[in-house]
């Protein structure tokens, strides 16, 4: 018998495995309501978040509709040319809430950092991307340039290249389908305000040299930014995402 590679699998695509097993064994029915997230977490013995991106990660290929207000409900499944699945998740795609978690710890190191290494020039890219994403915002456009921006400006004061390309990663990692699905839910001009604020405070902290206030400051900014991703599915703006 042939040896294959073992490959070690996110949390959140066992779990999706997990369920999508019980669909096509008939256990959840087309049409049913899948059991509450957190009941699901609970018989799992995982977390919420590691359901949530689970499920999320269900919808993107098809297998489940989110109806904000109501639930999780089983799609009925349609032959499609290539498998299953509508949209296959790559398996190297990170889930997002574990994405911002991984942020907070490195992130808030980096911004320590800047506080003690940015230049006028990095403090005037924080400034401007600021300034985008308020102007972004005004606008009714959701203000991820001017968020990306902000992020590294300060990664660049480092002057570290490891930690810039860790950073870009980090971002090009948020255009995944399953980053996306979420933000379609939870993302709204209310609460980039909110975090424009936070990014406001990341700024004033760098640029007074207080590493401790920095490190603070981002650590806070990125616990808003789970708790935004782990509201209630009734807090979501509109059923669907695009």
């Amino acid at each position: 018998m042939p040896i294959q590679s073992v490959e070690p699998k996110r949390l959140y695509r066992q779990i999706a495995e997990q369920l999508r097993g019980l669909i096509e064994q008939g256990e959840f029915a087309p049409g049913s309501r899948l059991p509450a997230e957190r009941d699901l977490a609970r018989q799992l013995g995982v977390s919420r978040p590691s359901v949530r991106e689970a499920l999320i990660a269900l919808e993107v290929e098809g297998w489940v509709e989110v109806r904000t207000g109501s639930g999780v409900y089983v799609l009925a499944r349609l032959p499609v040319a290539g498998g299953p699945a509508a949209v296959q998740i790559a398996p190297t795609e990170w889930g997002p809430l574990e994405l911002i978690r991984a942020r907070r710890v490195v992130e808030g190191e980096i911004a320590a950092l800047a506080a003690v290494q940015a230049k006028r020039r990095h403090l005037s890219a924080m400034r401007q991307a600021i300034q985008d994403m308020t102007t972004s915002a005004n606008q009714g456009v959701m203000p991820l340039d001017g968020d990306r921006a902000f992020h590294s400006a300060i990664v660049e004061a480092c002057d570290n290249m490891v930690l810039i390309e860790t950073i870009h990663h980090f971002w090009d990692s948020r255009r995944g389908p399953l980053f996306e699905r979420l933000g379609g839910y939870f993302e709204t001009l209310p609460s980039w305000r909110a975090a424009i604020e936070e990014h406001e405070a990341i700024y004033q902290a760098i640029a007074a040299h207080d590493a401790d206030a920095a490190r603070t400051a981002m650590h806070r900014h990125m616990d808003n930014s789970h708790s935004r991703f782990s509201a209630s599915w009734r807090q979501a703006k509109r059923a669907g995402s695009g």
